[in-house]
């Protein structure tokens, strides 16, 4: 009993209990204190970003006269390059009052034939008889594309087409038009009707539905001859099938503006039979 009785007395060895006095005299164990430790972290911390700084700074020092250097070529060749488009806007403007000129002596002695070619090109403004067509979507139009108009070169959807109107202004000028705009877009032989998603493009100008189709001429014989024709046909045929909206009425004076912008890209001089 008196061995178990001095164990649970002195459960920690003597050496340990005097080990630990002497610690706590000391003011605790033997590692830093944690306030020591945290504002040597801190420091250090203070020390590392301060380097970065350093170091960056150092870099954009070494690199910006590089990128001043480039900056100042990048303007120079901007400069050059507007220079020499400057040049070529005036050659052009040079070569255009030239061609200008070289058609004015050619039709001099020919009445009337600079107004004709003008009105062919489409660079003039025409008014005169003629037909009034109007094409439109189907009232019931869902735009989904599905169907044998939509997976054989046609659309049962009852929304008109790019080719559509490709084949109703082939009509007109096969049936004896001599001036057509869609919507107020004067063509001409340089024009194009093309398709961008759902949109139809006329020159690149984007037109919405009701297409207006306008076309000078002899506006009973242009009329009969378009609806007799294969493609006017082809119109009745997608009203019919399809449920687009059409008409067609003769009018005694129609206006037709003249073209935005008509560029001769490529000309030659016509020369006197006999010489070079």
């Amino acid at each position: 009993m008196s061995l178990l009785t001095n164990v649970m007395d002195h459960s920690l060895d003597d050496g340990y209990a005097e080990a630990a006095a002497r610690k706590r005299a000391q003011g605790g164990g033997g590692g830093l204190p944690k306030t020591l430790r945290a504002r040597l972290g801190l420091g250090a911390g203070l020390v590392l970003a301060a380097l970065v700084v350093t170091v960056g700074a150092a870099q954009a020092r070494v690199t910006a006269p590089v990128i001043a250097k480039e900056r100042e070529e990048l303007i120079d060749r901007i400069e050059d390059e507007t220079a020499a488009a400057d040049k070529l806007e005036k050659n052009v403007d040079t070569l255009r009052d030239d061609v200008d000129d070289r058609r004015r002596e050619a039709l001099r002695h020919e009445e009337g034939a600079d107004d004709l070619i003008g009105v062919l090109a489409g660079s003039a403004a025409v008014h005169g008889p003629g037909v009034k067509l109007s094409v439109d979507d189907a009232k019931e139009a869902d735009g989904n594309g599905d169907g044998p108009r939509g997976t054989s070169g046609f659309s049962d959807t009852g929304r008109v087409k790019d080719r559509d109107l490709q084949r109703v202004v082939n009509g007109l000028w096969q049936s004896g038009a001599e001036a057509v705009s869609i919507n107020g877009q004067r063509l001409t032989a340089l024009s194009a009707i093309r398709a961008a998603g759902d949109a139809i493009l006329v020159d690149n100008r984007p037109l919405v539905p009701p297409y207006t189709i306008l076309a000078v001429g002899d506006g009973e014989r242009l009329s009969t001859r378009f609806q007799n024709s294969p493609d006017g046909l082809y119109l009745n045929a997608l009203q019919e099938n399809f449920g687009v909206r059409t008409g067609i009425s003769t009018h005694k004076e129609l206006r037709l503006p003249a073209a935005p912008s008509v560029i001769v890209r490529t000309a030659q001089p016509r020369t006197e039979k006999g010489t070079q």
